[in-house]
């Protein structure tokens, strides 16, 4: 299974995602490329620094050849990681009590707007809904933190282009790694205080708080704020699991630079690729009591040490997770469809939508969601608001999954990604990339299902290891 895993001990920002993302093999094009398909004039600068000793990769986001992430002013306890994000925090458009001293703040982009704007773009759909996520936990965290309406949140000019072009350059990043799953160490917070349109607040910063609840955070090293509200919306966009480190094959390491280059403290985000291991790790004598079983490492987690211990024990790889049922009759399809969609961008596994018949004989859906249990609160949230359900049922099954790993198999239709599944070693399961065989289907002008069969005979057809 191919996974990937965060270290986030000098917190996150967007411009340390997008480093760490091309530090770690993803292409620049593509990061170029969604950042042009918004049509903000803006664009990527992209170089290597050094941060207390360690090369990197550092991305600034340009608007109108302009640095959009350049602060109003500069200030001590700012962010460490990206210079303040003065502009990257909302301010509420004074729709209502707009006092004469108020000037209104034209310049700004609503949430609204910044949800148009993406959807306008030709980007791939689950990068669309990867950067809608993010966009739409950062605005209701603004909106519950200031008790207005979400569409009374705007983004300045400026720091909206800069926060977009992050988010939306992350989740084409993202999505062009074909990750099955993301890991996150639990994340460096920092302290202090930091500076925002609406005053100085202790670190976090109250919107980034309310993004990081839930989530394993702590604060060492600096007085400085290290996880930005962009930050903190994309980790939640990609819902990991929270381990010190997984266990897994490393094949790339990338590292993606903040801003400031504190001394004695390396100001960088790291992105580890490779594939799962499920080999169980060996167990030295105990040196105190001669036994095998070895004591436990502080520094592992107890999801870590629980998960290691069942694999060296019995090799189980299941996994708990919580669905969520609730059956409506009253619903329009357009609106389940739209659920579903928003579920999915919201963390959910899986989402189901089964025809049923209910009381007095009405056709209705079954609503059925699976997620982790981190984001059942979320998801609950989203079917009360969005659905007429007055009631969700709540279990937790158990489930297994095969292993997957990704190969790129040669066409007469170009290069095609196959999914493949493994159980021990064993190949049990492989099939074409939709969206690769749509796109090569719709370049040559051949039926689609031609481009998939093709595919797979490619894929069987392959030299054997």
């Amino acid at each position: 299974m191919r996974i990937a895993s965060l270290d986030c001990f000098a917190g996150i920002a967007g411009d340390m995602f997008l480093g760490a993302l091309i530090d770690a093999g993803v292409p620049p094009q593509v990061l170029h490329d969604a950042t042009a398909t918004l049509d903000l004039g803006a664009s990527l600068r992209i170089e290597t620094v050094n941060r207390s000793g360690i090369s990197c990769t550092k991305v600034h986001v340009l608007a109108n050849g302009q640095l959009a992430d350049a602060p109003d002013h500069a200030t001590h306890d700012a962010s460490a990681a990206d210079l303040p994000r003065l502009h990257e925090t909302s301010h509420i458009h004074p729709h209502k009590h707009n006092h004469s001293h108020e000037q209104p703040q034209s310049h700004g982009r609503s949430l609204s707007a910044i949800r148009t704007l993406i959807q306008a773009t030709s980007l791939a759909k689950p990068v669309k809904l990867t950067a809608l996520r993010a966009f739409d936990l950062l605005g209701h965290s603004e909106a519950k933190i200031h008790n207005v309406p979400v569409d009374e949140i705007h983004f300045h000019e400026v720091g909206a282009v800069d926060a977009i072009v992050d988010i939306v350059a992350s989740a084409a990043g993202i999505h062009h790694l074909q990750i099955d799953q993301w890991f996150c160490s639990p994340l460096n917070v920092g302290s202090g205080t930091v500076v925002c349109d609406h005053g100085t607040f202790p670190v976090p910063a109250p919107a980034t708080a309310d993004l990081l609840r839930g989530l394993p955070t702590y604060s060492a090293h600096v007085q400085q704020e290290l996880v930005t509200p962009t930050g903190a919306a994309l980790i939640r966009a990609i819902a990991p699991n929270f381990e010190a480190h997984p266990v897994m094959l490393v094949e790339r390491i990338g590292y993606g630079a903040g801003t400031r280059n504190t001394p004695g403290f390396p100001n960088v985000l790291s992105l580890s690729i490779g594939e799962s291991s499920a080999v169980a790790l060996p167990n030295p004598p105990n040196a105190a009591t001669g036994t095998g079983k070895p004591k436990p490492a502080m520094s592992l987690s107890k999801n870590l040490a629980s998960e290691l211990e069942q694999q060296s024990s019995h090799h189980d790889k299941s996994q708990i997770v919580t669905v969520l049922e609730t059956a409506l009759d009253d619903l329009s399809p357009q609106v389940l469809a739209y659920v579903a969609e928003t579920a999915l961008a919201t963390g959910a596994l899986d989402v189901m939508l089964t025809p049923v018949i209910m009381k007095k004989g009405r056709p209705g859906t079954l609503l059925t969601i699976l997620c982790r249990e981190s984001e059942s609160a979320a998801l609950q949230h989203l079917i009360f608001s969005e659905t007429t359900s007055i009631g969700i049922r709540i279990r937790q099954d158990r489930r297994i999954c095969l292993d997957r790993t990704h190969a790129t198999v040669q066409t007469e239709y170009g290069p095609i990604r196959m999914k493949i599944a493994t159980s021990g070693g064993e190949e049990l399961n492989a099939a074409p990339e939709f969206e690769d065989c749509r796109t090569a289907a719709i370049q040559n002008h051949v039926p689609l299902k031609r481009v998939q069969q093709t595919a797979i005979t490619a894929f069987h057809s392959r030299p054997k290891a």
